[in-house]
């Protein structure tokens, strides 16, 4: 079985990362996103809200059969990979800037993990623009982010910044 971990924040998840999803579900046997603790990052959605709202999503978009997974990790992906038995990353690329970056940790990761390998995905032109950020910041003004991220990510999104105010 071909394993492959998307790892990332997804603070929230947006419909750029889910279409990186589908498209890595055609690729491999089995996707693993892989929610991040980040302790260098201050998270709007707990870990625990990450995963439950991603997992609502994917269950509504029916891709909720075994084949993507949702789970937590901590610490290095590579660790986590080993530790899953995963054969690749998956890293969706936005812009050249995201590929400068992705390079770096690529490169290190190759020395680290040999065996597993980083997939690039190119986002697609309709979302190459959509961020977690831009789509937190539309959601503070009191603003739908629908189009960007599922209908049940922009309610909790527009709950979760009421309840701060």
């Amino acid at each position: 079985m071909r394993i492959a971990v998307y790892p990332g924040s997804f603070d929230p998840i947006t419909n750029g990362h889910l279409d990186i999803v589908k498209r890595a579900a055609s690729i491999f046997d089995q996707v693993i996103i892989g929610i991040a603790h980040n302790s260098k990052k201050q998270s709007f959605f707990t870990v625990e809200e990450r995963i439950e709202l991603t997992n609502q999503v994917l269950k509504d978009l029916k891709m909720d059969d075994g084949k993507i997974l949702v789970e937590s990790f901590e610490g290095l992906t590579v660790d986590f990979c080993e530790q899953k038995k995963a054969a690749a990353i998956i890293r969706g690329l936005r812009a050249v800037t995201d590929f400068d970056y992705e390079s770096a940790i690529s490169h290190m990761n190759q020395k680290l993990a040999p065996e597993v390998e980083t997939v690039f995905l190119i986002a697609s032109a309709e979302y190459s623009f959509v961020s977690s950020s831009i789509v937190k910041e539309v959601a503070r003004h009191g603003r739908s982010v629908i189009g960007h991220v599922h209908e049940k990510i922009n309610l909790a999104l527009l709950e979760k910044f009421k309840q701060s105010i």
